[in-house]
């Protein structure tokens, strides 16, 4: 199936159906292609994205550059509400706060963002989220807040 297929049909599925046909196909978006992000999970008010570090997202330090780990952050928290909004509803971020604990670069290997919802309700939802190695040693973390787009 092609991105037109999945996207051509987004009004028909819920949100946790949209994401787990990503899933099934190994991905999670054209910005996610580009960023080695890609959903892996989801449940009712859970999301788990993987992100895989590359130099190409660098900053002069020669680290991940913030917005790598923000964007996983992002990507992890809408993913999460995602899994709450009934067939056709969209959503957008209005409020994300990260906090960076651990510096990322390209041996820490592949990250795991758990996003949950804290909150949903019928115009807003707000969720949490975690980014942690393999073996659950923690880099960042954030939350978010998001609206709802009627349909």
């Amino acid at each position: 199936m092609n991105d037109q297929d999945i996207y051509a049909r987004f009004n028909e599925l819920t949100g946790i159906d949209f994401l787990r046909e990503l899933i099934a196909r190994g991905d999670a978006s054209p910005m996610g292609a580009t960023m080695n992000l890609k959903v892996i999970e989801a449940g009712d008010g859970l999301a788990v994205v993987q992100g895989i570090p590359d130099a190409r997202f660098y900053n002069t330090m020669r680290r991940m550059h913030g917005g790598f780990a923000a964007s996983l952050i992002d990507t992890g928290l809408g993913c999460a509400v995602m899994t709450k909004l009934g067939k056709g509803v969209g959503y957008g971020t209005v409020e994300l706060k990260v906090s960076f604990v651990r510096k990322i670069d390209v041996e820490t290997g592949p990250l795991f963002c758990t996003g949950t919802v804290l909150h949903a309700g019928r115009t807003m939802l707000t969720a949490e989220a975690k980014v942690a190695d393999k073996a659950g040693v923690l880099y960042a973390h954030g939350s978010g807040t998001f609206l709802v787009y009627p349909k």
